[in-house]
């Protein structure tokens, strides 16, 4: 059922249906990541309006974590508000959210809320989930990404698709979501864990960024939302080339997966450490950090007699001029991995 809402068209709220309306599937059931937060709700309100015009049903799903009181009336009242904006189906889904892999409360309430996004995915049918990640959200991850020194993969921050989960709004500021939810009379929640300076993207987002406009001039959050574009047009363009590089250098065999080392000595670093995380994640799941791919590298490029690495989730090892990959002997925990010998 389309919104009964006829709210003004002002420019906030234009600027957002524009944004959803480039990023909505072709056809079938679209569901919002509903918070009731003033991002996630001006885009609810934005995805009421357009997809019925695109020729799409829209829903909404509404994660409760659990994590602070009255969760389950927070959820409900954006529930409610969904409803109201005429989206169909409205799924509530409450997670536990329990930090077994020892990453912190963020990264395991953002696994159990994508876990959840997949349920919702599966019981409806839907072509896919929309989230209010902003301009502001992206240049937080980019900034973050930075401070801790990850490399070019962290700092492509989020990308404005990924699977079956869609981002409309990384070009819109997070001002302009809270001024489409005044214009169209929609009353926002504010959730007190954005200004918990316990969690460092809070940090980011209240004193760190305001400090770099401040003595830097304005636009920064901008140009870091530029320079996740850039670094992921690179990477998307030399992704492209590793398929036909690994093409006739890699041999499958029962022991596990051989390559060429001449494949990878004559190839710039960038593609030979692309061409190694692939091998590695292809074959046997494994996601490689920097320093573990740094290490296999050194098996190419300065070969002096070291042996077999036990990296996470794959084991390497260098047998004359051919790189061996194979499953890995032990569970391998985060952070510094063991090598057999010199490096």
């Amino acid at each position: 059922m389309e919104s009964t809402r006829r709210p003004r068209l002002s420019p906030a709220i234009a600027d957002l249906r524009r944004a959803v309306r480039e990023l909505l599937p072709e056809s079938g059931l679209v569901l919002v990541g509903l918070s009731g937060g003033a991002d996630s709700l001006a885009l609810a309100a934005a995805t009421a309006f357009e997809a019925p015009r695109a020729g799409l049903r829209a829903g909404a799903v509404i994660i409760d974590h659990g994590l602070q009181a009255g969760s389950a009336r927070i959820a409900a009242a954006a529930a409610a508000q969904a409803a109201g904006l005429g989206l169909d189906p409205v799924l509530v889904q409450t997670v536990d959210v329990t930090d077994t892999a020892g990453d912190g409360p963020e990264a395991a309430a953002r696994t159990a809320r994508y876990a959840a996004f997949d349920t919702a995915l599966e019981q409806t049918g839907a072509a896919a989930v929309l989230l209010g990640h902003t301009l502001d959200d992206q240049a937080e991850t980019v900034l973050l990404g930075i401070a801790r020194g990850s490399g070019a993969t962290s700092l492509h921050g989020m990308a404005p698709v990924t699977g079956r989960f869609r981002r409309p709004l990384l070009g819109i500021r997070r001002a302009q979501t809270r001024q489409a939810c005044l214009d169209a009379g929609l009353t926002a929640w504010s959730d007190p864990q954005n200004l918990d300076p316990r969690y460092a993207r809070v940090r980011a987002r209240e004193s760190v960024l305001p400090l770099l406009e401040a003595e830097l001039g304005p636009g920064i959050a901008e140009a870091l939302a530029r320079t996740a574009v850039t670094l992921r047009e690179d990477a998307a363009a030399l992704d492209a080339l590793v398929p036909a590089l690994l093409a006739g250098a890699v041999t499958a065999g029962e022991s596990g997966t051989s390559v060429r080392v001449a494949a990878l000595a004559a190839q710039p670093a960038a593609l030979r450490q692309r061409m190694i995380r692939t091998l590695a994640a292809d074959g046997f799941g494994a996601a490689l950090e920097r320093s573990h791919t740094l290490a296999v590298a050194r098996l190419v490029t300065h070969w002096h007699g070291q042996k077999a690495l036990d990296l996470p989730g794959v084991r390497v090892e260098r047998q004359g001029d051919m790189l061996i990959f194979s499953a890995a002997r032990h569970t391998q925990n985060k952070g510094p991995f063991r090598s057999h010998g010199t490096s």
